[in-house]
């Protein structure tokens, strides 16, 4: 198995409370020491991860919160904006108007648009390689198989063209265990570890990534 830090992209989840954006946000420290260049995503903005920094609110735009650490939260709408912009070369103001209307239509309506944006958004910052180590601070035990499991849902119901191409490459990176893992947070109590038995057995058979570790937390 490679060494944790030896992977480009990790995902931290855990049930509620357990303490996985400190996990995150430790895991980026260590990284960064190392010599790694580390941005931290956050994955539902407004949650915990700013605050392990001391750095105030984080938004779409990475900023550095601590020596070799850049931080930001994601957001659908910013990463629709990045997306539109980068592959299909249109300019922000294309968002406002009907295609603003037709995504929201198509994200209620389409299982998974909503979560692909949001790991896709990680996934692009691997693949650009414009850090040598993604951490991402992911939602909670009961959302996180949707997000994981996103682009394989979308590229699916798509066949062709260049949605399919871009959840294809999300795949790839997925998929492959040296790149990609996930760190399932938990502490030595009855219901957290139960909760976290379940979700590796859901993580195996709903989703293409690897476990990388799993971190007890708050051990004495």
């Amino acid at each position: 198995m490679p060494a944790l830090l030896d992977r480009r992209f990790l995902v931290v989840t855990g049930k509620g409370g357990v303490g996985k954006s400190t996990v995150a946000a430790a895991i980026a420290l260590l990284a960064a020491r190392d010599g790694r260049r580390v941005l931290v995503a956050e994955a539902e903005p407004g949650g915990g991860l700013a605050g392990m920094f001391e750095a105030g609110t984080l938004s779409f735009a990475a900023r550095q919160v601590a020596p070799g650490v850049s931080a930001l939260a994601v957001d659908t709408e910013s990463s629709l904006d990045e997306y539109l912009r980068l592959n299909l070369r249109l300019p922000l103001l294309a968002r406002i108007g009907p295609l603003a209307s037709l995504f929201d239509f198509v994200a209620t309506a389409a299982p998974g648009v909503r979560e692909t944006l949001v790991i896709g958004k990680a996934l692009w910052e691997v693949r650009e390689q414009h850090y040598d180590l993604v951490v991402l601070d992911a939602p909670a035990t009961g959302n996180i198989i949707a997000h994981l499991s996103a682009p394989e849902t979308i590229g699916e119901l798509v066949r062709v063209g260049i949605v399919r191409e871009q959840t294809g490459w999300m795949l790839d990176l997925l998929r492959d265990s040296a790149v990609s893992g996930t760190v399932v947070v938990t502490t030595p109590e009855e219901l957290p570890v139960a909760e976290t038995s379940q979700l590796i057995e859901s993580l195996r058979s709903s989703t293409a990534i690897d476990i990388a570790a799993v971190i007890v937390n708050r051990v004495l």
